[in-house]
Formats: C-alpha cells, sequence, structure tokens
C-alpha cells in the first residue's frame, strides 16, 4: 500500500512537470484499485475469523458451565451420601456394643450380618472415595471402655483380641489390625471368628494397595475356610485386585465364578457390573 502511494506521488509530480500521461494515471488507479479491493477482502476474511472465535468462545464457556453444574450436583449427592454413611456407621457401632453382651449361636450370627454390613460400608466408602475412618478413632476409646464393662460379663479373651483388632481396622490402622489379626489366627486357628479375621488381614493389604499380597490373603480364606460367610466377599475383592494389577483376564475369570456360584448375592450384583466395565 506504501509502495502505491509513493508511485502515486512521483507520477503525480511527473505529471505536473508535463512528463507523465493519461496512460499512466489509468494504470495508477487501476493498480490501487486492485490493492484496495485485495485490502477489503482480507479485512472480511478477518472479520469471518473474528466471528467464528466469538461463537467458539460462547461454546466454551457454556460447556464449561455446564461441567461446573455437574460437579456442584455431585458435590451435593456425595454430601447426602457422607450423612447416610454416617447414620449407618452409627447404627453399626450400635449393634457391636449389643453382639458384645451376646454369647453362642445369636451373638455369632449377628456378628456376622454386623460384619457384612461393615463390608458394605467400607466398600462404598472406599469406591467413592469419602470414607472418614478418623473421625472414629474417638469411638474405639469408648468401645474400649464397653469391653472392660463386659469382660466382668464373662466375655471370652478370643473376642477381645478379635473386636480389638477389628477397631484398628475401622480406624485405617491396617498395619497394626493386620499383626493382631495375624496373631488372632495363630492363638485360635479354627474358631467361628477365625475366616472373618482371615478375610480382615487381606482386606488390610488391600486398602495398603499391596494386592498382590492381599490376593494371597484372601485365597487363605477361600481354601482354609471354605464353610465361612467370607468366601463369596474373599473371591469378590480377589477379582477387584486382579483389576488393580491389571490384569483383565484374570478378573474377568474370578467374576465370571462368583455369578456362577453365588448368583443371587450383593457380591454377584457387583461381580457383573465389573464385567461390563471390562469388556
Amino acid at each position: 500500500m506504501k509502495r502505491s502511494v509513493r508511485l502515486l506521488i512521483v507520477l503525480l509530480i511527473a505529471f505536473l512537470t508535463g512528463c507523465a500521461t493519461a496512460g499512466d494515471l489509468k494504470r495508477v488507479q487501476g493498480d490501487l484499485g486492485t490493492k484496495i479491493s485485495d485490502h477489503d477482502g482480507k479485512v472480511a476474511a478477518m472479520q469471518t475469523d473474528i466471528a467464528a472465535l466469538q461463537k467458539e468462545s460462547a461454546q466454551h464457556a457454556e460447556a464449561v458451565a455446564g461441567i461446573r453444574k455437574k460437579q456442584a450436583d455431585m458435590g451435593a449427592d456425595l454430601t447426602d451420601i457422607r450423612e447416610q454413611l454416617q447414620k449407618l456407621w452409627g447404627a453399626v457401632e450400635k449393634l457391636q456394643k449389643d453382639i458384645d453382651e451376646l454369647h453362642g449361636p445369636a451373638g455369632k450370627d449377628f456378628r456376622e450380618r454386623l460384619d457384612q454390613a461393615t463390608f458394605k460400608i467400607n466398600f462404598i466408602e472406599n469406591f467413592l472415595g469419602i470414607g472418614k475412618k478418623e473421625e472414629r478413632a474417638e469411638n474405639r476409646e469408648k468401645n474400649n471402655k464397653s469391653h472392660a464393662k463386659n469382660g466382668s460379663k464373662g466375655k471370652s479373651d478370643k473376642e477381645s483380641i478379635y473386636a480389638s483388632a477389628y477397631e484398628l481396622y475401622k480406624e485405617g490402622k491396617y498395619e497394626k489390625a493386620r499383626t493382631e489379626f495375624q496373631n488372632f489366627i495363630k492363638a485360635y486357628t479354627k474358631t467361628e471368628y477365625s475366616g472373618n479375621a482371615q478375610f480382615w488381614i487381606g482386606e488390610c493389604y488391600y486398602y495398603e494397595k499391596s494386592y498382590e499380597k492381599a490376593i494371597l490373603e484372601y485365597e487363605k480364606v477361600i481354601k482354609t475356610y471354605p464353610e465361612g460367610n467370607k468366601v463369596p466377599q474373599a473371591l469378590l475383592k480377589q477379582g477387584l485386585s486382579f483389576l488393580q494389577l491389571k490384569d483383565k483376564a484374570g478378573a474377568r475369570l474370578i467374576l465370571q465364578n462368583i455369578i456362577k456360584d453365588y448368583p443371587n448375592t450383593s457380591q454377584a450384583r457387583v461381580a457383573r457390573a465389573k464385567l461390563l466395565e471390562i469388556k
């Protein structure tokens, strides 16, 4: 553009001095017209690009707003779930105190049901990442006092040791809990609590993310205590451990066996859901 202006000035000077012709002026006018037309085309293209960018920016803003709304909704849902889980923990701890006073078959049945409820709550908390085990630490002291009182009512040593280890597990003190469960099994190899204690050892390794060790401990539940109520849960956690180790083939085989051997259980429902995820 600047070059054309300079050329026009030179030609005008030449024209004024009598050296330029009418043809020269027409050529200059044609050149200027072409340059102006090209410039106008570029401006129009830039305006189109700007409009497209503005539209894209508006779309991005709308998408971000949608994501933020979903996050807010999820936060509200998680808050509600956390409150419900806290209520469930309160009910479980109350049941624990009541069961401490029971002995014989009735006490065993209630304790097994309590362990199943605790497993489900722990599984949900672990899956959602919203467990708050530290908030339950103070409850251990209360339960210890309750155990001391119950001791005067004839509570056995094995029940006290098992309850102490289980409290450590609920607080997330997995290394200490694992040691106490192992000591329990050494002292009481074949009791109504032994299979459960072995399962919790596997759980301690699982939540420490030592998945290979967890698989081996769950296998002991299956082989050593095949009649116990923890076998379906041990199989499920083996499958989940294989998934954590990126062994989809191993996980798929175990999950399929759970559905086959324990079709009407909560573990089978979880297994079906996981199989859909890994296909």
